[in-house]
């Protein structure tokens, strides 16, 4: 679709572009899946994004490779669609199945990163859902060269390009729009972005929405835990990359190991230029910390920067987790089952881990293919959200004949 011009109404075009989707739906509930896999097989060869176009944003070689990539893993997941989840004999003689069935048309909203174009429309493809996309003003053009290929692929495998639309428009107006719902068109929606964003989102959103706030990551060193391996995790979830969700924010250290643990994990956190903002205790062991403030416990950095408290054993860890946590992921370093048990039964975040790394909290690294999101709250959907997710389901009743009595 070409951008909205001046003279065109963004309420009339938004609504459009949501009945366009919603008849498309129709159409991907029944596609097959040799049909939805075609079409991002052909969308991912190398010559159907072209980083000529990428006009805006930049993207490397790698980053496009990487999208590529990413489009045939998603078309070498299963079909989630007409899964069977469970099924069951009734003494009347009825066979009663829970089958997965697309959700339907979902709104997609998200800020920079343009890869986001490709892996939303992939699952939302794969799982027979329409999506339609709203990126930033900033990755515009980018976005819109990625989704022209997606087009490419829908066409050559005959389904219908309405699956995968992209909001021609940087007009903030068409979000307020998709927030409606455009008349019963959509069905969810998806933001992807800070946490200005994805509030206005849940505060205006008249349908279901998967989000999360922000990724305020704990990483809890027990006194059980293998001082090398505890040194290797912290820094690979605080520095791997500081500003993706699943960066720490926030390390906890059992002060029974104050004296062997702490200094070590924080002076190699300090060699990679990594700052850090300590308790009183802290500051007292690791003299070039700095006093963290009330608001650093709540403080999600997105940056080389950490904050670190000494807490009484696993109790500490567990009581500052439900006090501060914003319920996305977190992370025991321990050698004793007990309190990997106490960590993994008492603290309800989407995502918690034992001796590995906040930044596996990834649909991709979770074997999903990739994610459109990671939602944190309890319905529907939780953690990393794939083409499972993307799915609700049906109930089919077979009989032979059986009235109720």
């Amino acid at each position: 679709m070409p951008d909205i011009t001046k003279e065109q109404n963004v309420k009339i075009v938004m609504a459009e572009i949501g009945k366009r989707a919603k008849s498309a739906t129709k159409l991907l509930a029944t596609a097959s899946s040799k049909a939805k896999n075609q079409a991002l097989t052909i969308a991912a060869r190398e010559n159907g994004i072209s980083a000529a176009f990428l006009d805006r944003l930049k993207l490397d070689e790698d980053r496009i490779k990487s999208m590529m990539d990413g489009l045939v893993a998603i078309a070498q997941l299963k079909d989630p669609v007409g899964d069977v989840i469970a099924e069951w004999d009734m003494p009347n003689g009825l066979n009663i199945s829970r089958v997965r069935t697309p959700l339907g048309a979902i709104g997609v909203i998200f800020e920079s990163r343009p890869n986001v174009t490709a892996d939303a429309g992939a699952l939302c493809l794969k799982s027979g859902n329409a999506v339609i996309l709203r990126g930033g003003s900033d990755s515009y053009y980018s976005s819109r060269a990625i989704h022209v290929s997606l087009v490419v692929g829908l066409e050559q495998a005959g389904l219908p390009v309405d699956s995968i639309q992209i909001v021609p428009t940087t007009d903030r107006a068409a979000v307020g729009e998709m927030l409606t719902g455009l008349n019963g068109c959509v069905d969810v929606i998806v933001p992807r972005g800070g946490r200005s964003l994805v509030e206005r989102v849940q505060s205006d959103a008249r349908v279901p929405v998967f989000a999360h706030l922000e990724g305020l990551c704990h990483v809890y060193v027990d006194q059980s835990a293998d001082l090398k391996m505890a040194i290797e995790i912290v820094l690979n979830a605080k520095m791997r990359r500081t500003g993706i969700c699943g960066s720490a924010e926030t390390l906890l250290v059992d002060k029974a190991v104050a004296d062997t643990h702490l200094a070590p994990i924080l002076e190699a956190l300090a060699n990679t230029k990594c700052e850090i903002r300590g308790d009183d205790e802290v500051v007292a062991i690791f003299g070039d910390a700095k006093v963290a403030s009330e608001e650093d416990w709540t403080t999600e950095y997105l940056d080389s920067i950490i904050s670190a408290k000494l807490v009484d054993e696993i109790d500490g860890a567990i009581a500052h987790i439900q006090k501060y946590s914003s319920s996305y992921t977190e992370c025991v370093i321990a050698e004793d089952g007990d309190v990997v048990s106490r960590f993994f039964n008492e603290i309800d975040s989407a995502i918690l881990l034992h001796n590995a790394s906040t930044q596996y909290a990834d649909g991709g690294e979770f074997g999903m293919g990739a994610e459109i999101g990671i939602a944190t709250g309890k319905m529907h959907a939780r953690g990393p959200v794939g083409v499972e997710q993307l799915t609700s389901f049906k109930y089919l009743v077979r009989g032979n004949g059986q009235t109720r009595p």
